[in-house]
C-alpha cells in the first residue's frame, strides 16, 4: 500500500475513532478508548502483517512530531495563572511531593533492573532508568474527564478529592514533561560544527528558547484570531515549525511546546479559542500516534526484557497507590481527600505514548524496552481509568451529594411556601384595604403629651 493510502487509512480511522468510538464508550460503558489503536497498528506493522513498511513508517516522521508537540501545548493549557492562584496551597505540595516521590521510585527500581537484565553497571543505565521515571510520573486526565464530564469541574469546585486528582493530574503531567526534557538535554551529544560543546543548563535553555520565541510570535501576529479555522491552520503550523526545531537539536519537542503553550495561555486575553482548538486536535493526532507506534514496535525474545516491563507495571502502580496515601498522610489531608485517592492517578495515556515513542523514535539506549513498558502500561491501565477515578473519589464525594440534594429540596420547599404564601398575603381584604396588620397600615393617633 502507498504512502498516501496510508495517510487516508490513518485520517480516517483517526475520525472515526474520535467522533464514534470514544463517544460511545464513555458514554455506555465508562470506559476510555485509544489503547486498541495500539494493538491495531501492531497487526498493521511489519512484526505482523506488514501492511505499515518502515520506510513508510519513517514517511509519517513529520505527523509523529506533531503529535508529539502537540502532546507538549496541550499539557500547558490548564496552567492560566489567574486561575492557578485561586487553588489551595495544600493540593500543590501533596501533588509534588507525590509526582517526585514517583519519579525516584521508579528511577532507582528501572535502573536497578535494567543494569540486572543486561548485565551491565548500573551507572551505564541511569538516564534510561530516569527516562522511565519521569514517564512514570505522568497519568491521564481523561479518567477524570470520563467519569464526570463537565459535572466534574463543577464537583471540583467543591469536593476537594476531585480538586485533588486535577491538580495532581495537571502537576504530573508538568513533572513528567520538564525532567524528560532536561534528561534528553543531559544526554545529548557534542555538535561537531560548534565552536565549543554547549552544557546541559546550555540545551535546556536552547529548548525552553524555542518555545517562548514561537508563543511570542504566535502571540504578536495571530493573538487575537478567534476564528476556528483560522486557528487550526496557523497553530498547527506554529507547532510544527517548533516541534520540528527541537527535533533537528535532537531535543524534547513536548518541552518545548510545553514552554509555547505556557505563553500563550498567559500572554492571550481570550485564550478559549486556541483551547478549543487544541482539545479538538488532541484525540485524533493521539490515535494517529497510537497506530505509528503500535507499528514501529519492535519486540525482544530477551526474557530479561519482559522481566524489566512487569518490574516497571507493578513499581509504579505500588508508588501510586502507597506513595499518595504516605503524603497525603503527612500533609495532614486525609480528612479531606482520604488515602486512597492515588487510584485515580494509575492510568495512562497520551502523554506517556507521546514521551515513550519520542525518546524510542532517536535510537536511544534501551529505546524498545522503554516504549513497551509504557506501551504496556497504558493497555493494561488506559481502558479503566474513568473507573479508577470513580473507585477514588465516589466515597467521598457520595456525603456531599446527599447533603446537596438535601438542601436543594429545603430550598425547594422554602421557594414553594412562599410562593404560595405571598399572593395571600398581598391579597386585598373585602373591605378594600390590604390584608396587612392594623398597625402597619394605620398608624396609632400620637398621645396628648406629645402634641
Amino acid at each position: 500500500m502507498t504512502t498516501p493510502l496510508l495517510l487516508i487509512l490513518v485520517a480516517a480511522v483517526a475520525f472515526l475513532a474520535t467522533h464514534v468510538v470514544y463517544e460511545w464508550l464513555a458514554k455506555r460503558l465508562l470506559i476510555v478508548s485509544g489503547a486498541e489503536y495500539l494493538v491495531l497498528g501492531v497487526l498493521l506493522g511489519p512484526q505482523v502483517t506488514g501492511l505499515f513498511t518502515p520506510a513508510a513508517i519513517e514517511a509519517f516522521q513529520p505527523i509523529i512530531i506533531l503529535g508529539i508537540g502537540w502532546m507538549g501545548v496541550a499539557v500547558a493549557m490548564p496552567l492560566r495563572l489567574q486561575r492557578l492562584v485561586r487553588i489551595p496551597a495544600v493540593p500543590y505540595r501533596t501533588a509534588l511531593v507525590e509526582s517526585l516521590l514517583t519519579f525516584g521510585v521508579v528511577t532507582a527500581g528501572a535502573t536497578s533492573a535494567i543494569a540486572y537484565a543486561y548485565q551491565v553497571p548500573w551507572r551505564e543505565v541511569l538516564a534510561a532508568g530516569g527516562i522511565l521515571g519521569a514517564i512514570a510520573v505522568a497519568s491521564t486526565p481523561a479518567g477524570l474527564d470520563v467519569a464526570f464530564g463537565e459535572r466534574g469541574k463543577d464537583a471540583a469546585r467543591r469536593a476537594p478529592v476531585l480538586l485533588q486528582i486535577e491538580v495532581a493530574n495537571h502537576l504530573n503531567a508538568v513533572v513528567s514533561v520538564v525532567v524528560f526534557g532536561i534528561i534528553l538535554a543531559v544526554m545529548h551529544d557534542t555538535v561537531p560544527l560548534m565552536v565549543r560543546a554547549l552544557t546541559t543548563t546550555e540545551w535546556v535553555v536552547v529548548t525552553l528558547g524555542i518555545g517562548v520565541v514561537g508563543g511570542t510570535v504566535f502571540h504578536l501576529f495571530l493573538g487575537g484570531e478567534q476564528s476556528a479555522d483560522r486557528l487550526v491552520i496557523s497553530l498547527g503550523g506554529a507547532i510544527i515549525l517548533a516541534s520540528g526545531a527541537a527535533a533537528y537539536l535532537e531535543l524534547s519537542p513536548t518541552l518545548a511546546l510545553f514552554a509555547m503553550g505556557v505563553v500563550l495561555v498567559n500572554s492571550m486575553r481570550n485564550p478559549g479559542a486556541v483551547q478549543d482548538v487544541l482539545r479538538a486536535g488532541e484525540r485524533p493526532l493521539y490515535y494517529a500516534l497510537l497506530l505509528l507506534a503500535g507499528a514501529s514496535w519492535r519486540p525482544d525474545s530477551n526474557i530479561g526484557w519482559w522481566l524489566v516491563i512487569m518490574h516497571y507495571v507493578v513499581l509504579r502502580t505500588l508508588t501510586k497507590l502507597w506513595g499518595t496515601g504516605i503524603v497525603t498522610w503527612v500533609n495532614g489531608a486525609q480528612q479531606s481527600v482520604g488515602l486512597d485517592w492515588g487510584r485515580a492517578l494509575i492510568g495512562q495515556g497520551r502523554l506517556t505514548i507521546a514521551l515513550a515513542f519520542d525518546y524510542s523514535r532517536r535510537g536511544l539506549p534501551y529505546g524498545d524496552v522503554i516504549f513497551t513498558c509504557a506501551a504496556v502500561s497504558v493497555l493494561f491501565t488506559e481502558f479503566f481509568a474513568a473507573r479508577f477515578v470513580r473507585a477514588a473519589a465516589a466515597p467521598l464525594i457520595a456525603p456531599l451529594e446527599s447533603i446537596s440534594a438535601t438542601t436543594g429540596a429545603v430550598l425547594d420547599t422554602v421557594t414553594e411556601t412562599v410562593t404560595h404564601a405571598l399572593p395571600s398575603f398581598l391579597q386585598p381584604s373585602e373591605d378594600g384595604s390590604a390584608d396587612r396588620p392594623a398597625d402597619v397600615s394605620e398608624p396609632k393617633p400620637a398621645p396628648p403629651g406629645d402634641r
